[in-house]
């Protein structure tokens, strides 16, 4: 069977802490929007996503309607962006936007990302 082509995978998900860790390690991290996005280079052929959506943006139906637009996005965007970053999304608070306006923020920042990985290796 052919997956379709914007299907996302359980290989492009953050799962683990040390994950986690990693990225945070990088120390590179990009704001837009409510956006707080950080990303490091994983050497694979396509990217993979974490979410951190704490209590204070809402209560629990508001934070997985923002996980829901988050992974969405992810999902459509997956072939524009640059590939072979693992990305970490923390939401700060705020009224939940549209899919349009969290594709926006998010590619924005992956790109914002990719290029200043590009800068840092020079």
């Amino acid at each position: 069977m052919i997956d379709p082509p914007h299907r996302y995978r359980p290989e492009q998900r953050l799962r683990h802490r040390r994950q986690f860790d990693a990225v945070f390690d990088a120390h590179c991290r990009k704001n837009v929007g409510p956006l707080a996005v950080r990303g490091r280079p994983n050497d694979l052929p396509h990217n993979r996503l974490g979410l951190i959506v704490p209590r204070r943006v809402g209560n629990a139906v508001v934070r997985n309607r923002v996980k829901r637009l988050l992974r969405e996005s992810f999902r459509l965007l997956q072939h524009e962006l640059p590939a072979g970053y693992d990305v970490v999304v923390q939401v700060h608070p705020h009224p939940p936007g549209t899919l349009g306006d969290y594709q926006r923020w998010l590619a924005r920042a992956v790109r914002d990302l990719d290029d200043e990985w590009r800068r840092r290796r020079g």
